[in-house]
């Protein structure tokens, strides 16, 4: 089984939205990465015990059949993909007293965190539903001179990569020892502190290739005084997109951070949305033979497998999108989706929506 891909991803969750049982009997599974398969095997045996005191003769059957499938199903893997699992199955017909029991097992490109088991009228999607939305991976870190945790935004969801303390006395000083030789320890603490969190954020962020930007949140002093101090190494100190003045520097801080941080979050993605589209309108005007615009054209240079990336529109429309996304993921194309709010991708719309940088003249 190898992992599904975006587009695949975003049909199949299309599909699956359509699909409504009478009853609770559709069952989602999601397995977590890292998740022992054999135990929720185990877990979903036990569940075929409990559905046998469903009162509706119809949805008992149904439900029992869909376990018995995914059971059958799990037994097929020695252990949970890279990524996780996710299933779904159930009876799909839309008549009543006719059985379709159909089922789908998905293996995300990205790692799945969740961990389900549910009965409903409809299949739970919010945790693929997430996946479709990831376009950038961002750093996050809440700090002053106590504590520091690092954190990741992926879509919606915030993780908690790594919590640190400082061990830095408090103000009240042991008896006997002077103020200037108290703040000369507790200076050395925390430039100590300032140099643990730089190498953890390096070891965390530094060969992340998702990661688009990062973002600094503290109390005015701590946080200048780190970002100033250039501790962190010059490729992670030109991904700081902006900092914030925080209090808080728990999990809860990194929660405010990304609320606080909307704005520079939004207009990142149309940064790198404008500076896509001057990428395809510069090779345009320097080496016209190199880039299209237009879909007869492009269509043309997708057969022969020479668009080394696609550019679409978001107002082009989602079954053209989807047709083309298609023909350029076959020949291994990089795809951008951009939209209309900015002067650019406005622009890239009223010529055509349709673009591509190629490999080679066609």
């Amino acid at each position: 089984m190898t992992a599904i891909s975006k587009e695949e991803l975003a049909e199949l969750v299309e599909q699956l939205e359509k699909y409504r049982a009478r009853a609770t009997e559709l069952i989602t599974v999601y397995i977590p990465e890292g998740q022992n398969i054999y135990t929720v095997s185990d877990q979903l045996e036990a569940e075929k015990s409990t559905a046998k005191n469903i009162k509706s003769t119809s949805t008992r059957k149904n439900v029992g059949n869909a376990l018995d499938k995914i059971t059958r199903q799990l037994k097929e893997y020695k252990k949970t993909p890279e990524n996780g699992l996710a299933i779904f199955c159930g009876n799909i017909s839309k008549v009543e007293g006719q059985e379709d029991l159909q089922s789908w097992e998905v293996e995300p490109s990205m790692p799945l965190k969740t961990r389900m088991y549910r009965c409903d009228k409809e299949f739970i999607l919010d945790p693929l539903k997430e996946m479709l939305e990831i376009k950038e991976v961002f750093g996050l870190l809440v700090m002053d001179r106590k504590e520091a945790t690092i954190g990741m935004l992926e879509g919606k969801r915030i993780e908690v990569l790594q919590k640190m303390t400082s061990g830095i006395p408090s103000k009240v000083r042991a008896g006997g020892q002077s103020s200037q030789r108290f703040h000369r320890i507790t200076e050395g603490l925390t430039k100590d502190f300032y140099k643990r969190i730089a190498n953890e954020m390096k070891n965390i962020f530094f060969n992340m290739d998702k990661l688009k930007g990062i973002l600094v949140g503290g109390p005015i002093p701590t946080k200048d005084e780190f970002l100033e101090g250039e501790y962190l190494v010059t490729k992670l100190r030109e991904k700081i997109l902006g900092k914030i003045d925080l209090g808080d520097s728990s999990e809860t801080g990194l929660k405010e951070l990304v609320e606080r941080s909307k704005d520079i979050l939004v207009n990142n993605e149309r940064l790198q949305e404008k500076k896509d589209v001057e990428v395809l309108f510069k090779t345009l005007g320097e080496s016209p033979g190199m880039a299209f615009i237009g879909e007869k054209d492009n269509r043309r240079a997708l057969e022969a497998g020479a668009v080394d990336t696609l550019f679409l529109s978001t107002k082009i429309g989602k079954p053209l999108i989807k047709e083309l996304s298609k023909l350029a993921q076959d020949i291994g194309s990089n795809i951008k989706i951009i939209s209309t709010e900015t002067p650019e991708g406005e622009q890239f719309y009223n010529l055509g929506g349709i673009g591509s940088v190629l490999r080679f003249r066609v």
